[in-house]
């Protein structure tokens, strides 16, 4: 399956040799890339892996934190993502995935204001990279923290204030899936995609992300693939599935589970 991914959070424990070897033995294209594991083993490491593999960098999480939510200023967070995208482009990843950050106190104007400026800066940089930025919407049941941007539509208004087509968004599932909007709004947001991330629940997110195996929840998985078929979306897909529910499981399991699941799926997605 050559745009399906795998995430590095679904495999936490595992080191990326593991990770690349589970890839390959499924037919799995790529590695959705976790900045703190990466930093841990280096770019060199990580191309040797792939290039060993002929496997592709999906994508690479996280830049962002522009609204010092998490303790750092406007200029060191855009000054990582800047970092982020170098590493992007280094490892190949066609997308860095980026969370605003938490609502922090702030009114919503300033935060909005405060969001698109460092867009626009990190852009620069990511044009010039060849790397896009894909915002990713997080429900404010378990990521306030991270971003006060929880739905498609507080996306879109971000992505036409900043006005550049290389920033988009991200499609998480497991976030925006069972909003009753989400498949109204697929049409409509389906050309600014840079990436989509499977996940699914049993209820809406609550505390802690807790992600059931794919098809064992109420995320309407099918559908929403449908509909990005239907809008003719080819971008990667990634496999992101972690939490309290799944965490008794071996990582084999939940994978296999998850590409027979895809298998069942087989119409809805780009195959090879």
């Amino acid at each position: 399956m050559k745009k399906i991914a795998l995430s590095q959070l679904t495999t936490l424990r595992w080191n990326l040799s593991q990770e690349v070897h589970a890839a390959v033995h499924r037919g799995i294209g790529g590695i959705g890339f976790w900045r703190p594991k990466l930093e841990d083993i280096g770019v060199d490491e990580a191309l040797e892996n792939l290039n060993s593999s002929s496997l592709k960098a999906s994508s690479l999480s996280w830049g962002g934190g522009f609204t010092g939510s998490d303790g750092r200023s406007f200029s060191e967070a855009v000054d990582d993502a800047i970092d982020a995208v170098e590493q992007a482009s280094q490892i190949g990843a066609e997308t860095l995935v980026v969370l605003v950050g938490g609502r922090n106190s702030h009114i919503r104007r300033h935060l909005h204001k405060t969001i698109c400026q460092a867009l626009v800066e990190v852009n620069a940089v990511a044009v010039a990279h060849e790397v896009s930025l894909a915002i990713e919407p997080f429900h404010p049941g378990c990521g306030d923290e991270w971003s006060f941007i929880h739905d498609l539509r507080a996306t879109m208004d971000v992505i036409a204030a900043v006005g550049s087509g290389n920033v988009g968004m991200v499609l998480d599932t497991y976030h925006v899936g069972m909003d009753d909007k989400v498949l109204e709004f697929l049409p409509t947001v389906s050309e600014f995609l840079q990436l989509v991330q499977l996940g699914d629940s049993r209820h809406n997110p609550l505390g802690e992300m807790n992600r059931c195996l794919l098809g064992d929840g109420r995320v309407p998985i099918p559908a929403i693939l449908d509909s990005l078929n239907q809008a003719g979306y080819d971008g990667w897909i990634e496999i992101e599935v972690l939490g309290q529910d799944v965490e008794r499981l071996d990582y084999e399991t939940v994978l296999d589970h998850s590409i027979d699941y895809l298998n069942r799926l087989r119409g809805l997605v780009t195959q090879a």
